[in-house]
């Protein structure tokens, strides 16, 4: 009976709660749009700014010293103003950017200039480059910086020292009205973050107009920071126009950088409806206005309203008080009506809430990080709807999300199988809960609730590596030589971390190229733990069965089914070879290549053309001693026996440099497996479908079995 009044006393808070903000609506509108990936469709592109994979490039890439300035502004005005009252809205806004040097030279230095986010009057203009940044066009006087519109709000992100504008470094942030002296800036070398760094930096600006506070907030992660770098007093209401567009610019002084927003979320409240002039005609937005589309429902965002003046709102988002009243009325009504069903569905809960404890009290114990709710999860991936899908693993699905509280770009993985799906949570929970270093993804989270296990990771703007290898979803994209050499020393630092630098070994048993995800600079990031298993230094973990995909398998693992180190580094020369070669460890109807990755390469290694494997879609462009010292990395690592496999740490001084290659020989050494090995096969976790267990089966025969 106590939860069963519990409950309902939920209940009936819930509905108080609703109509109050249900009432509140008819006084204030909303804007929200949110551009997981940006698409031309809801952009206003200025200047020099493109679009280039599903990002959005506020530069290009001049040649010194010509200066670039562009400007990206979402293509709707946005209500900021009562115009009667002249009280403004408050608003929230997250983005991820970067800014990245492309100057000749092993160590280019930048000069300049930087990117902002911007409220601006029109949306027909770019500002001038260098140090005005696009945002406002200099006028006859030195230092003198008006926009010819006049009302333009800024918050800029500088990487050049500005003497005329007061700038107290090449690396700061800060607020701009009208001027491009700032109001107020921050160094951000106090947080540590560079804007310059190549990385990619997530900003969140907000606006209160009730307390008149604007603030900054900046980090590496997703995670927004407990305190801003800069925080500001000021009221922006005398500096508004009742609509305005909002968006980003960026610009060059001569120089090379690159400026790039690769995601961007957006929401005002407010301003309040005038009731001071029933008189007055309605107001409405600019010539051209319509209702944005959201981009992954391309149906109108809700709500975006725009007030009338006559005490009303419109239909579909608020209503008059009268009806208010008689709804409260209703609902009051309705709870009677539900008292019954409400305990039959506390009681429920409460037996499901009971089969879980165990499970739960098992995580808690991990002292992981946060717990999610579900209905977090499920507003984050709306639904869990298929749009949101951003790719399949034999445990589960994985959707993209985006976090209600703060606006974070999250990776959610839901777990298909109730059995096996837990155990493996638990052991990835484990496992990665503990880890920390750069090429690994990063756990943020977890949720079981209604018989389901999540798992909550960092977003990876440029998913993974097979994907992007083997240009799936792409047009024309070719990953560069320099990107490649990055994602292989990448990955070999993970699992030389993994491997020997952790208080405990970890065999990771499924690296393979849809495991090794890339974030928006093309950095490897190591994950999938789902297999993965603990073990003393030194010693042979205990698992005995065969798990992982076939072609990235090592053969004594197929045959003893004991995973070790050298295990995964037979799939980590797989790897190495799939990314120089550009095709996969396994392939059906290659012609005189045969399908088998590894045998072509030691083939024309014999032959003395190791080159003739390099990705001819690289046409030529990558560096031959870099690339003759991969491929060989990737045989020593493929060697058929464990024993003469390097190690990962042994693998990352080669790659570098710091050791010599050592010797590999011309023909493949020859391996004896027992012929009813194959009978093994069929117990494989395996990315193989059935219609390709027989190419997989065929191929490891004519691989081993001789």
């Amino acid at each position: 009976m106590v939860a069963t009044s519990l409950c309902l006393g939920r209940i009936l808070r819930w509905v108080l709660l609703f109509f109050i903000h249900f009432a509140h609506k008819c006084a204030a509108q909303t804007t929200a749009f949110e551009f997981p990936v940006l698409t031309i469709r809801n952009l206003t592109l200025l200047g020099d700014a493109h679009l280039k994979n599903g990002t959005v490039s506020l530069s290009k890439e001049l040649g010194v010293p010509t200066s670039s300035a562009g400007r990206a502004l979402y293509s709707q005005p946005v209500r900021l103003l009562d115009p009667y009252t002249k009280i403004s809205a408050s608003f929230k806004t997250y983005f991820s950017f970067s800014v990245t040097n492309v100057g000749p030279g092993p160590d280019p230095v930048s000069i300049g200039d930087g990117l902002a986010f911007i409220i601006a009057s029109d949306d027909t203009t770019v500002g001038g480059p260098g140090g005005f940044l696009g945002v406002m066009s200099p006028v006859t006087g030195f230092g003198d910086a008006l926009q010819e519109n006049q009302n333009t709000i800024a918050v800029e992100f500088d990487t050049q020292l500005d003497v005329q504008f007061n700038d107290p470094n090449g690396n700061h942030v800060g607020l701009d009205i009208n001027n491009m002296t700032s109001v107020q800036v921050a160094d951000l070398g106090t947080i540590d973050v560079d804007i310059k760094s190549g990385n990619i930096i997530t900003a969140w600006i907000e606006y209160d107009s009730t307390e008149k506070i604007l603030s900054v907030s900046m980090s590496y992660s997703s995670e927004k920071p407990l305190e801003p770098v800069l925080s500001v007093r000021i009221d922006l209401s005398q500096y508004l126009n009742e609509f305005m567009f909002v968006g980003f610019s960026a610009s060059t002084g001569g120089s090379t950088e690159l400026h790039n927003i690769e995601r961007w979320s957006f929401s005002s409240f407010g301003p309040p409806s005038s009731n001071k002039n029933p008189s007055v005609s309605p107001v409405h937005p600019p010539a051209g206005y319509s209702a944005p589309l959201d981009t992954d429902q391309k149906s109108p965002l809700s709500p975006i309203p725009v007030l009338g003046r006559k005490g009303g709102c419109h239909s579909h988002v608020c209503m008059s008080g009268g009806m208010v009243v008689g709804l409260a009325t209703g609902g009051a009504f309705v709870i009677a009506l539900f008292a019954g069903s409400t305990a039959w569905f506390c009681l429920s809960k409460h037996r499901r809430l009971k089969r879980s404890d165990s499970f739960s009290s098992d995580i808690v114990k991990l002292k992981l990080p946060r717990k999610f709710t579900y209905k977090e999860l499920s507003t984050a991936t709306k639904g869990f709807q298929t749009t949101r899908i951003v790719g399949h693993g034999a445990f589960g699905t994985v959707y993209k999300g985006i976090l209600p509280d703060n606006g974070a770009l999250v990776a959610v993985k839901r777990s298909t199988n109730n059995t096996q799906g837990k155990s493996e949570f638990l052991s990835e929970l484990s496992i990665i809960g503990c880890l920390r270093h750069r090429n690994l993804v990063q756990l943020q989270g977890w949720c079981y609730e209604k018989g389901e296990v999540l798992l909550v990771y960092d977003y990876m703007s440029n998913s993974s590596l097979d994907k992007v290898l083997f240009q799936e979803g792409g047009e024309g994209f070719v990953l560069s030589w320099r990107h490649r050499c990055n994602i292989v020393m990448g990955v070999a630092s993970a699992l030389a971390y993994l491997h020997e630098e952790w208080e405990k070994q970890i065999v990771h048993r499924d690296v393979k190229a849809s495991n090794i995800m890339l974030d928006g600079s093309f950095n490897a990031r190591l994950g999938d733990f789902g297999l993965a298993r603990l073990t003393e230094h030194n010693k042979s973990p205990d698992a005995t069965l065969t798990a992982g995909t076939m072609g990235y398998l090592a053969p004594e693992y197929i045959l003893s089914g004991k995973a070790s180190e050298k295990t995964d580094v037979f799939s980590f020369g797989a790897v190495v070879l799939e990314v120089a070669c550009g095709r996969r460890p396994i392939e059906k109807d290659v012609g005189p290549r045969g399908s088998n990755l590894v045998d072509w390469v030691w083939g024309l290694h014999r032959d003395g053309q190791i080159l003739e494997v390099a990705d001819v879609r690289l046409e030529g462009n990558f560096d031959v001693k870099e690339m003759t010292r991969m491929l060989l990395v990737g045989l020593l690592c493929s060697h058929p026996d464990p024993v003469t496999r390097p190690t990962m740490r042994q693998v990352l001084q080669i790659l570098s440099g710091e050791a010599p290659v050592p010797h590999v020989p011309r023909s493949k050494p020859s391996i004896s497996f027992p012929s009813n090995l194959l009978l093994n096969l069929q117990d494989i976790v395996s990315d193989c479908d059935q219609s390709e267990l027989s190419s997989c089966s065929t191929s490891f025969k004519d691989q081993y079995s001789r």
